[in-house]
C-alpha cells in the first residue's frame, strides 16, 4: 500500500533534485529517506525561494513517486556526502500554500500551520496528497498506472 510524504527544501535544491530524479531531506541525513517505500508519493514544500536567504516562497514545488531502490550516498565533495532516493518526478507548476491551508488535514488549522515542516519530512493522507497535486494541475497516473510503474521499471507516458 502506498504512502504519501511532504518533504521540505528550499526551491532551489527542489529543482536540482527534479532535473536529477532523485529527493534529498534533513541535511542529507538517511533515517528519513528509509521511511519511503518504492510507489509512495512525495510533494516537495518549500519555505524559501533560497537556501540561505531570505525570500520567501511557501509554495508546493515538485510532486513524484519514489522508484525502486534504497537510499544512496553520493560524494558532494568536502567531506559531504548527503543520502538520496531516486524519484520519478510529474509535470506540475508551483502551487501556494495558503490557499490550501482551508482543505488540507495535516495541520490543525492553527496559525502555527507550518511547525510541522520543521521536521523535513512527514506523512500526509492519500486525500491531502492529491488535493495538493490537483492545486499543482499535474496530470496523476491512475492507482493501476501506479502500480504497473512501480513494478516495471518503465516510465510513465
Amino acid at each position: 500500500m502506498s504512502r504519501y510524504w511532504i518533504a521540505v527544501a528550499s526551491a532551489d535544491h527542489v529543482r536540482n533534485g527534479r532535473e536529477w530524479g532523485i529527493m534529498q531531506v534533513c541535511h542529507g541525513k538517511g533515517s528519513p529517506l528509509r521511511r519511503l517505500s518504492p510507489g509512495d508519493g512525495v510533494v516537495y514544500y518549500s519555505p524559501k525561494q533560497r537556501f540561505g536567504y531570505p525570500e520567501k516562497c511557501q509554495a508546493f514545488t515538485a510532486v513524484g513517486q519514489v522508484l525502486e531502490g534504497q537510499p544512496y550516498q553520493v560524494d558532494m565533495g568536502n567531506g559531504f556526502l548527503p543520502y538520496r532516493r531516486d524519484v520519478k518526478w510529474f509535470e506540475a507548476c508551483q502551487a501556494d500554500i495558503y490557499p490550501l491551508l482551508p482543505v488540507l488535514h495535516f495541520h490543525d488549522g492553527s496559525r502555527s500551520w507550518g511547525a510541522k515542516f520543521r521536521y523535513g519530512l512527514f506523512e500526509i493522507s492519500q486525500e491531502d496528497f492529491e488535493t495538493i497535486a490537483h492545486a499543482m494541475m499535474c496530470q496523476l497516473p491512475s492507482p493501476v498506472q501506479m502500480m504497473l510503474f512501480s513494478g516495471s521499471g518503465h516510465e510513465m507516458s
